[in-house]
């Protein structure tokens, strides 16, 4: 097909800030995980979906199938969907207090 451009899993960006590898990403309605580390504005390979271990609010819990949310003022998962980007959904539990939820991405419609 002549005009595949790629598969989409991973899209190659411009970093909207400085970025670390495994951080969350997020540049407009873009919202994934980086693979490596970038300076600001230099291009990084982003995961836009798969299953990933991403840091939540620790005094939450989350039961599986939890539709969470990025909130990018503390860098955490939160169910907390006011001023929050859609990051996708809880494939583990995870209890109060905890520091990690495996989150399956969803990509934003």
């Amino acid at each position: 097909m002549k005009n595949h451009v790629q598969k989409g899993d991973t899209l190659t960006i411009p970093a909207p800030a400085a970025v670390l590898s495994g951080a969350v990403v997020v540049a407009g309605q873009i919202i994934g995980v980086a693979n490596g580390d970038a300076a600001s504005g230099s291009p990084v390979d982003v995961d836009v979906t798969g299953v990933f271990s991403l840091s939540k609010v620790a005094a939450l819990a989350i039961d599986v199938g939890d539709l969470v949310y990025w909130d990018a003022a503390p860098k955490l998962v939160t169910k907390t969907a006011v001023s929050n980007k859609k990051l996708g959904y809880a494939v583990t539990a995870a209890s109060n207090p905890s520091a990690t939820v495996n989150v399956r991405l969803v990509p934003v419609v």
